[in-house]
């Protein structure tokens, strides 16, 4: 039985990985960062949009940028010729 994991990947989700910036709520002129990852379905994001209203709605950290990286990690095989052979006895 496939993982989890792959079975999401068969049906189109992506490792995804965001960088969030926000503002320290005791200082708010200090910015801090915090990574997330998981799959997700890209160009929509829906768990990265499910999340990122989890954190308005529950912490106190001002959002001030995300920025979002996104990998298919199933797909096409990456072909190219090859301009030599070495054998070796």
């Amino acid at each position: 039985m496939a993982s989890a994991d792959f079975a999401r990947q068969i049906e189109g989700y992506g490792l995804t990985t965001a960088g969030i910036l926000y503002r320290l709520p005791d200082h708010p002129s200090i910015l801090q960062e915090y990574v997330w990852q998981a799959y997700d379905l890209a160009p929509r994001f829906p768990e990265l949009k499910r999340f990122l209203a989890f954190w308005q709605a529950s912490l106190e950290g001002k959002l001030y940028r995300v920025t979002v990286a996104h990998k298919d990690l199933i797909g096409p095989a990456e072909m190219a010729m090859v301009a030599g052979e070495f054998r070796v006895h």
